[in-house]
């Protein structure tokens, strides 16, 4: 029998990043925690992105990105803007002045980044909930000195503490999302369950 401690896994280090993608008329932007270079020559990278995300589609059919770097002074806001929300629901940059196009013609996000990377897909890989990109960087530009977030550093000093249940509320089970804090409420949650705002499964939550 396997011995996985999910807290073992909770700690492999990780980033926070506004993954973008424009096909059409559509812009749109989600969040991801997964970006690494691979090679040098030429300059690749490989990111991961949720299935469930309108912008993994995008990618798939457009073959480009950006990646946007977010630094440590980066507000709440901006996480549940581009994480906690789909872009089949809603135009994520509909009232957003705060985003510039790079050369690939796909926005980036100048605010609370320190750097912004232009991909243009190679290679995609199913890995079942998720799907690996690896592209080559088309454009890199560094756009300020600001620590790059880490998902350890939204953990601690970002992500809003979970309200404690006062009285009857009290004795109401609740399973808290790991990743974005989201609660869901009842004795036993669904083996199936997919955390509405970060799109997680229910691997990641706890029993208060």
């Amino acid at each position: 029998m396997n011995n996985i401690d999910k807290n073992a896994v909770m700690s492999i280090g990780y980033g926070l990043y506004v993954l973008t993608a424009h096909e059409g008329e559509k812009d749109n932007g989600c969040i991801i925690n997964v970006v690494a270079q691979l090679t040098d020559n030429p300059m690749r990278i490989m990111i991961t992105v949720n299935k469930k995300n309108l912008t993994h589609d995008m990618i798939l059919k457009t073959g480009h990105f950006n990646v946007s770097l977010l630094t440590e002074e980066t507000p709440m806001h901006v996480i549940q803007h581009f994480g906690f929300q789909s872009g089949r629901d809603v135009n994520k940059f509909e009232k957003c002045d705060a985003v510039k196009r790079a050369a690939n013609g796909i926005y980036y996000i100048p605010k609370y980044t320190n750097s912004y990377i232009s991909g243009r897909l190679e290679y995609a890989k199913d890995l079942g909930t998720h799907t690996l990109f690896i592209a080559e960087i088309t454009e890199a530009v560094k756009l300020g000195d600001a620590p790059s977030l880490t998902y350890a550093y939204y953990q601690k000093n970002i992500k809003p503490a979970v309200a404690k249940p006062a009285g009857d509320e009290a004795k109401i089970t609740r399973w808290v999302c790991q990743v974005c804090g989201y609660v869901y409420e009842g004795e036993n949650i669904p083996d199936d369950f997919i955390c509405p705002w970060c799109k997680h499964g229910v691997a990641d939550f706890v029993k208060e």
